[in-house]
């Protein structure tokens, strides 16, 4: 494997409704052995009752889905108290940021929420705005 790529709540939605930007980048990151994953509570934010259950769990069985480990959770509280960020708002993002942390580098975020995602993860993970 070379690295990682990680889909947030945007991320996912636009893979499910095949976007071509979110079909480019499965495609390159699987010609390229780059491992894409999705924690498995944006599975949970990203579930649109106007697509197709069928659809969504085509999209999600391309993925590898991450649960969100008492590592994880801790991890997470840890990076939302460094960023003065309360967890009820910021709770998500921060699984999806210390998921993308526990992931083989190099690694990449696409997400909508740049700067949440740059403010949780720091500088060990290139972020992408989709």
């Amino acid at each position: 494997m070379s690295g990682t790529l990680v889909l947030d709540c945007e991320g996912l939605s636009k893979l499910v409704r095949g976007t071509p930007e979110l079909t480019e980048w499965l495609a390159a990151a699987e010609s390229e052995d780059v491992r894409v994953v999705v924690s498995s509570v944006t599975l949970v934010e990203a579930r649109d009752p106007k697509v197709n259950q069928a659809r969504f769990d085509y999209a999600v069985s391309r993925l590898n889905t991450i649960p969100p480990t008492e590592a994880i959770a801790r991890h997470a509280s840890r990076l939302l108290a460094a960023a003065g960020l309360h967890g009820h708002k910021y709770a998500l993002d921060s699984i999806v940021a210390a998921t993308a942390l526990a992931s083989p580098a190099p690694v990449t975020v696409l997400t909508s929420d740049p700067e949440d995602l740059l403010m949780l993860c720091g500088s060990g993970v290139r972020v992408i705005k989709v």
